[in-house]
């Protein structure tokens, strides 16, 4: 655990150092979990959007996308479910004044039971070699066997406690398993009680006559409004579906593993509409379809799991997490949900406004059934820096850090450096950088020794190093070289942009 710990703060610091992430306004002592993408962050952040905005729209001819309003009318937060029941069970411990989320304290001792039910079947994968059946092994080894039926009955009594909102059931889990204040080992708990996430804001010209307003906490909402709208004027037909990225705010009180849990946040989301009775196969396509995504970035398949939700929200019939192996553990990174119909019926109902479809198929009018797929924007920014820094040992015995990205997700694609500053080498390689800048984000390098400008380029996540020399005035070509196997290979000035292209084409990378 305390190398996941030491990991998670060379992210932190690593993020800082590159230009990926600063603290939010910084100079006034920052605000807690609020961050600011720095020139390199601001990149990789939107060049993950890209890869998730073309495998969702472009790769499919029944999905389109929006861009709604942070701000909605207040009813829609009504008819949402959120003004009445989006909070989250709070527990204060009494001598060290934190406040935590009493369902993530829960579940954090689940995950423990899991990981030492992991150990042991780990030891006897080693202990019996390719003769292993783990199958039978997880089903008759006592061990085994009660770590994870411990694990389950714990995560079902707290789902059933919280639907039932049976706070006190929830402190009495956490008195009876023990659970400590993770900093301090304090058991001494205040009773849980719910505290809603939302941010209110006002709209008016005076204090008298405005409005009470949210700011949104999802953007979901703003695809559910725009059903009728968005069906009429792209003609769809069901099954389709709408996707919008973009910015949601919610209170959270326990903010903090850096930018896992933010204030201000951006969500990728896509509200599939189908035939009622239909919605769990378009479910079960939509939990393939996306763990095809995260695996086609290649930061291993072992990497992530599903989780099957115990405690379903009150709109939906079935719901999935794929969770990720972050340096602090397994934790949600995408959420798949078939939530029926409840939201359309609802802001049918407060609205008055009728949110149906007609079926020429079926020749019957109806309120489609909704399969929704959700990730966090700046959750996947996350997986993909923490996997991607590594540390490595070479083989002379001198390390390097590099930050191994998707070449397809990198922030720069390639760093110009020309190897001396004089003899028109840089005037080569500025005319290098002035023929790829239309289709790559390159950077000119000609500071320090160029070994040394190949580690900083190695620590940035940038994929390709071109060097111009004095060769490169006699034949025209240059030196590229690969940050991933650090080998290099001489080519024609005229044959850069194809060798970039063959590793960092959305066709090559998409599933």
């Amino acid at each position: 655990m305390a190398n996941n710990e030491d990991q998670f703060k060379k992210v932190i610091s690593h993020a800082k150092e590159y230009g990926y992430i600063f603290a939010s306004s910084e100079i006034y002592d920052g605000l807690s979990a609020v961050y600011d993408y720095a020139q390199n962050g601001v990149e990789l952040k939107k060049n993950i959007r890209e890869y998730w905005w073309r495998s969702m729209v472009y790769m499919h001819q029944n999905i389109v996308g929006i861009d709604a309003a942070i701000l909605m009318h207040p009813t829609t937060w009504k008819a949402s479910g959120h003004v009445d029941a989006f909070s989250d069970p709070l527990i204060d411990n009494k001598d060290s004044k934190k406040r935590y989320r009493a369902d993530v304290l829960v579940e954090d001792y689940a995950e423990k039971l899991h990981q030492k039910a992991q150990k042991e079947i780990d030891k006897a994968k080693k202990r019996f070699g390719e003769s292993f059946d783990e199958a039978q092994f997880v089903a008759t080894n006592d061990r085994v066997v009660r770590y994870k039926t411990q694990q389950k009955e714990i995560l079902e009594r707290m789902a059933r406690s919280l639907e039932k909102e049976d706070l006190a059931d929830v402190k009495a889990l956490i008195e009876e398993l023990g659970i400590s204040d993770p900093d301090t080992g304090s058991k001494n708990w205040t009773d849980v009680r719910q505290f809603n996430l939302m941010f209110g804001t006002k709209l008016g010209a005076s204090a008298d006559s405005a409005m009470d307003l949210y700011l949104r906490p999802e953007t979901a909402q703003g695809i559910f409004v725009n059903f009728l709208n968005v069906q009429k004027t792209g003609r769809m037909k069901i099954p389709f579906g709408i996707a919008q990225t973009g910015k949601a705010f919610r209170n959270e009180i326990v903010a903090r593993q850096f930018i896992f849990r933010m204030r201000e946040f951006e969500q990728m989301e896509m509200q599939f509409f189908v035939r009622p009775g239909e919605e769990m196969k378009w479910y079960e396509y939509w939990k393939e379809t996306r763990l095809k995504w995260h695996h086609s970035l290649g930061l291993g398949e072992e990497n992530y799991r599903f989780h099957d939700h115990e405690k379903l929200a009150h709109y939906a019939n079935a719901a999935a997490d794929i969770e990720f192996n972050f340096p602090f553990g397994f934790k949600e990174l995408e959420g798949i949900h078939s939530r029926t119909d409840f939201d359309l019926k609802a802001h049918e109902e407060h609205s008055g406004k009728k949110l149906q479809f007609f079926d020429h198929e079926t020749n019957k009018n109806y309120t489609p059934y909704v399969v929704e797929t959700s990730i966090g924007l700046d959750r996947m920014f996350l997986a993909v820096f923490s996997k991607a820094l590594q540390e490595e040992t070479l083989e002379d015995g001198s390390t390097r850090t590099v930050l191994k990205l998707p070449s397809i997700l990198a922030p720069v694609k390639a760093a110009v450096l020309p190897l001396v500053k004089k003899d028109g080498l840089p005037e080569i390689a500025e005319g290098i950088i002035n023929d790829l800048k239309w289709d790559y984000n390159v950077i000119y390098d000609e500071k320090d020794a160029v070994g040394r400008r190949y580690r900083r380029q190695d620590a940035n996540g940038t994929p390709f190093c071109i060097t111009v020399d004095h060769q490169t005035k006699e034949d025209n070509t240059v030196t590229i070289r690969y940050r991933d196997s650090m080998e290099q290979e001489r080519i024609a000035i005229s044959e850069i942009s194809e060798k970039m292209q063959e590793t960092i084409s959305f066709k090559k990378w998409l599933p």
